[in-house]
C-alpha cells in the first residue's frame, strides 16, 4: 500500500529534525530578489535555497576580513551645498533677529 500524504511529510519532518536542518525565511524588495534572480541566472542555479546555501558558504570560506567587506552596507553621504547652506544660514539669522529667544543677564546687573 502506497504511503499518504501525511506519512510522507512526518517522515520528512523527522529527517529534518534529524539532521538538525532549520527553515530560514527571507523578506525582500524587488531590487533584493532581482539581484538574486540574476546571481542564479548566470550560474545556472534553479532553486532559491540552493543559490543563497552556496553564498553563504562562498562568503563563510573567504574569512573574517574578507567576508566583512561584503557584509558593510553602503553609507550615504550628504553634502551640502554652498548655495543650501548660505540659504540656511540666511534664514537662521532672520529668525534670530525676529524672536532672539533669551536674554543672557550676566549676575550682579
Amino acid at each position: 500500500m502506497a504511503k499518504s500524504n501525511a506519512d510522507r511529510s512526518a517522515k520528512a519532518a523527522a529527517k529534518r529534525k534529524e539532521r538538525g536542518e532549520e527553515e530560514i525565511r527571507l523578506h525582500c524588495l524587488p531590487g533584493t530578489r532581482q539581484a538574486l534572480a540574476e546571481l542564479m541566472a548566470w550560474s545556472g542555479i534553479e532553486e532559491q535555497g540552493e543559490a543563497i546555501t552556496l553564498m553563504i558558504h562562498h562568503l563563510h570560506a573567504l574569512g573574517r576580513e574578507r567576508a566583512v567587506l561584503f557584509l558593510t552596507p553602503p553609507r550615504h553621504k550628504y553634502e551640502v551645498s554652498q548655495s543650501v547652506a548660505l540659504e540656511f544660514n540666511r534664514k537662521s539669522m532672520l529668525m534670530v533677529q525676529q524672536d532672539p529667544g533669551d536674554e543672557f543677564v550676566a549676575p550682579g546687573q
